[in-house]
């Protein structure tokens, strides 16, 4: 087992230190220990094909789609005056409606840089001219933007189901509840802050206003129901549900709201296959790498090691907290998560851990990990909207760090945040 981990870990990352991107790094190391141990190396190819033969992954790139979709056909302006209408008159609105538009928002895109590269740019202008500074409108909007991928739909957990052999639908359910207190925790800090700080805030525009902007949004705000009901009814897959919403997305912006050029649709396209191409050929080359791992018995070995020297789940779990949030410092999350699944997985299974528990501390973590610097993702994309110095936009983010760390520990700490829902709906 040392040797066949030592083999691939050399390999792949003398792959890295000469400049290969990733994915070619991993397909590398897995050539490379399938030719050190004598065996035929078509074996990789055949691993790579199958792990693009499934028909769940097509769930991905179409919901890459539907959101460069909704980005595009006005949609998410709609959605931030709604969210503005309903909570702007709290003392901080603004930050409120920001964090609301965001849960609105996650039922649609399912990504975090999906969040705050689109409602996220409406959000912080909005801000900067009622007289937030930059800073504070960067890091709330980039608190919030990762929740996207917690409350279903959400690209990472279609990628996490897939790779580790997980019910996607079920893990869809399981970030529901942590998705939501994410947005409630974020709101409770807006309200101290807010009150230290005397930020504005608006007289209650009344009823007719809160009225007219629901009209304005309903049809887009019917996106997240025709999905998760879809797939909750058991009348859609995931995949399927992701192209009705995409067909969904197209029909608001070319007939209900004609914001949409159908000029821009080559465009979107090209833009959702370039970011397709990346997700398949890391998912498909980490697919061969973990066959890799799995053939030396690498996972099956480390696990009773970890379980005799940790000895309890809950010790087990708060270790692979601190592992992952470690590793979103210093990597993008889509590879550590492809890199981390075929070795954590097994053994979470070997602890007795639920499955979807799991799931879900792992995608939030390592969301948690696109706010973090030094490769914090959505810092980089929200720090260049406000247009302030990525230090700044490092330093500004911390607070709103802690309400984020406060559900992962509750969902850490109590199975049924993440167990309950997926119980009652899939037992059913």
């Amino acid at each position: 087992m040392t040797a066949a981990m030592a083999e691939i870990l050399i390999v792949w990352f003398a792959a890295l230190l000469l400049g290969l991107p990733l994915f070619a790094s991993i397909g590398l190391a897995a050539f490379a220990f399938v030719v050190i141990n004598g065996m035929p190396v078509d074996i990789v190819p055949q691993k790579i094909a199958q792990a693009a033969n499934s028909f769940l992954i097509l769930a991905a790139p179409l919901f890459i789609l539907m959101g460069n979709i909704m980005n595009s056909a006005g949609i998410t302006d709609r959605i931030f005056t709604f969210a503005r209408a309903c909570v702007g008159w709290l003392r901080g609105g603004l930050c409120h409606a920001n964090i609301l538009a965001s849960v609105i928002f996650a039922g649609m895109s399912g990504s975090a840089v999906a969040d705050a590269g689109g409602v996220g740019s409406l959000e912080i202008k909005a801000m900067r001219q009622e007289g937030y500074d930059p800073e504070t409108a960067a890091a709330i909007t980039a608190a919030s933007a990762t929740i996207g991928p917690i409350i279903p739909p959400s690209l990472p957990m279609v990628i996490y189901g897939v790779s580790a052999d997980v019910s996607i639908g079920g893990l869809f359910l399981a970030g529901v509840i942590p998705g939501l207190l994410m947005a409630l925790a974020l709101s409770a800090m807006v309200t101290v802050v807010a009150t230290r700080r005397a930020m504005p805030r608006h007289p209650f525009e009344g009823v007719k206003a809160l009225a007219v902007a629901y009209r304005r949004a309903h049809w887009a705000l019917m996106t997240p129901v025709i999905l998760f009901g879809g797939m909750m009814s058991g009348i859609m897959t995931p995949t399927e549900a992701a192209a009705v919403a995409s067909v969904y997305a197209l029909f608001l912006g070319l007939v209900v709201y004609r914001d949409f050029d159908l000029r821009q649709l080559p465009r979107i396209i090209i833009d959702t296959v370039e970011t397709t191409g990346i997700v398949l050929a890391l998912v498909m080359t980490a697919a061969a790498l973990a066959w890799c791992l799995s053939i030396s018995r690498i996972p099956q070995t480390l696990g009773p090691l970890i379980i005799e020297a940790v000895g309890d789940p809950l010790v087990f779990l708060f270790v692979v907290n601190l592992l992952l949030l470690l590793v979103g410092c210093v990597m993008e999350a889509l590879a550590a998560m492809l890199i981390l699944i075929p070795i954590l997985v097994p053994i979470a299974g070997q602890f007795g851990i639920d499955p979807l528990q799991f799931g879900l501390i792992f995608v939030l973590n390592l969301m948690i990990g696109t706010i973090t610097p030094p490769v914090g993702v959505v810092l980089f994309v929200t720090a260049r909207i406000a247009n302030i110095r990525f230090e700044a936009m490092s330093r500004a983010i911390v607070p709103w760090m802690l309400p984020l760390a406060a559900v992962l520990l509750a969902a850490t700490f109590w199975p049924p945040l993440t167990t309950w829902l997926p119980a009652l709906v899939l037992t059913r």
